[in-house]
């Protein structure tokens, strides 16, 4: 019998992408609270590997600053501070609207497909309010929308940085400093709009949209959800 080894290559590589996005959510979900260690031998045996190939997810999560390992103690969840993510805030800005101009691609029928049902989860939140479905679905829209670019090395830092800042949000409606209604509202009015000009097939303006409401939702994070007068 032969062994295809691209096919095992390929197939080691899905495990290992499937692993990461999964610790990765949990860490972002707040499932895994910052400050928590994590058990590489339970984690081993959830996912049915050795600790070799988890470690070398452990540490791509760690290069991306959701862990930390301290040696001889184990691994633990890093903490958030938007202070200390501020100038990666203003990175993503800049980042957001490159994504019209570099390599922009319009989305294909299976993109459209995703967006429809994207915006149909909105509106389902918007009638009923919960974070955590709402943290996910800001998640997924994110990931759609980098589809909307072919330049590669952008893509991965665009994901890099969001990954980092994501929870920083969570905490917020957590901690009650944000309001989740007006933050529903908001992200609703920001699909819709983004829909609207790539209907249109401005993906410049999309880009500009999306970077709009990263602005908008930093600042207020920044101001507990405090509206000026």
């Amino acid at each position: 019998m032969n062994i295809d080894t691209d096919d095992i290559t390929r197939s080691a590589r899905d495990r290992f992408e499937r692993m990461h996005a999964e610790i990765r959510n949990r860490i972002c979900l707040l499932d895994y609270a910052p400050g928590i260690r994590l058990s590489e031998e339970a984690l081993a045996a959830e996912f049915g590997i050795s600790r070799t190939p988890l470690r070398r997810v452990l540490t791509r999560l760690e290069g991306e600053g959701l862990l930390k390992s301290v040696h001889g103690v184990g691994t633990f969840v890093t903490d958030v501070d938007i202070d200390e993510l501020a100038q990666t805030y203003r990175l993503r800005l800049e980042l957001a609207e490159l994504t019209g101009k570099l390599d922009a691609v319009a989305p294909d029928e299976d993109l459209w497909a995703e967006f429809r049902a994207l915006s149909a989860r909105s509106k389902e939140i918007v009638r009923s309010p919960d974070p955590r479905r709402f943290a996910e679905l800001n998640m997924d829209f994110f990931l759609a929308l980098l589809r909307l670019t072919e330049n590669e090395p952008l893509r991965e830092i665009c994901e890099r940085l969001y990954f980092q800042t994501t929870r920083i949000w969570l905490k917020s409606v957590f901690a009650s400093k944000i309001d989740l209604r007006d933050e529903v509202d908001v992200f609703d009015r920001e699909v819709h709009d983004i829909l609207r000009a790539l209907e249109i097939g401005d993906l410049h303006a999309a880009a500009l949209i999306q970077r709009a409401h990263i602005s908008m939702s930093f600042q207020r994070m920044r101001n507990g959800g405090r509206k000026r007068p």
